[in-house]
Parts: C-alpha cells; structure tokens; sequence
C-alpha cells in the first residue's frame, strides 16, 4: 500500500508513479516496511538521481567538509551530493553540532545531499529547526556560530510488531517533525 500526500512536482508522471519518479519531486521521505523491503538499499541511491552540484553548492559543500577536516586531500572540490547515515546511538552533539569548539555536526555534513536516520524511532527529536531554516545555530557565552543545514531528510522505519496494519500509525507518536515529509511509503 502507498500513500502519498502533498506531493508538488513539476512534470507529469503516469500513475502509478514509481519510487524513482516519486524522489524527483520531493523534499523529505519516511518510509516504513518490514525488515529487507529495500528502504534502505533505496535511500543510498538518491543522491545518484538528485541533480549535480553547481558550483556553489560544490563549494558550500566543501567547506563544511574543511572544516571538519573531512575533505579527501585529492579532491579539490566536493562534486558529488552528499549521503550521511549516522547511527541512531549518535550524541546530540555529533548530530547537531557543537563541542566546546563548535564543529558541524551529521545535519551539516549533509549539506546540500542526504540524511538518512534509519530505524526513526531510536533518534532524539532535534532535526524540526535546521528543517525549517536551512541552518543550524550553535550558541556559546562568546559567539554563535551559524552552519549550514539546506538537506533532504530521507527515514526509514520498521512497522510497530503491535499493529495489524499500517494505517494505525499515528504521526503524533511518531515523530513530531511528521509534518516536514511529503512523501510517506507505507
């Protein structure tokens, strides 16, 4: 069964869209099915179908990347979308950012690509402000420090064992950033 809502796209697609038409014309993706259903095999390949950098979203990339001193010595510049998959035991801190010195956290490093949080539940409920802004605050008695967080956020989720069919879902229990998906596989 699919559900799809709010879906905006700018071309026409026949019906019933495939799962690669659908990833063209969206911002963010919860998908929930049982083990091996290929939610995640699906979300590693976005990236490969999202458009290509231009040059200044290269170039925004790559300085997060500097940073955290995380760019690859020979590549000059970030050309490819990025795809992070942090675990969902993952600090506040390594997700958001932050540290006495603040440093980017998993949000920034993907910039301008993918965060995947598999297994959705299990994460802290901290991604609704970089979502609606773009950007990430970090703020010190001293200074604040802005990061960038312009990203599409891509879940996936297991079916709860309790319920008999996946309409029983409440998007309240959920997630309270439900409303930031346009598209829901279910």
């Amino acid at each position: 069964m699919l559900n799809i809502f709010n879906i905006k796209c700018a071309f026409r697609i026949k019906w019933p869209p495939t799962p690669t038409q659908m990833l063209h014309c969206v911002h963010n993706i919860l998908m929930i099915g049982p083990p091996g259903s290929g939610k995640t095999m699906l979300a590693k390949r976005i990236p490969t179908i999202m458009p290509d950098l231009n040059l200044r979203e290269a170039l925004e990339v790559t300085k997060v990347h500097s940073v955290m001193g995380t760019l690859p010595v020979k590549d000059g510049v970030i050309g490819i979308r990025p795809f992070r998959s942090p675990h969902h035991t993952i600090s506040d801190v390594a997700l958001a950012g932050g540290g006495t010195i603040p440093r980017p956290g998993e949000i920034s490093l993907s910039h301008r690509g993918v965060l995947f949080l598999d297994e959705l539940p299990e994460f802290h409920r901290n991604c609704r402000q970089p979502l609606e802004d773009g950007s990430i605050r970090i703020s010190r008695a001293a200074k604040s420090f802005v990061f960038p967080a312009s990203f599409m956020l891509v879940c996936a989720m297991n079916p709860s064992p309790f319920m008999t069919h996946t309409s029983q879902i409440t998007p309240a229990i959920l997630w309270p950033n439900y409303d930031h998906f346009t598209l829901k596989f279910f």
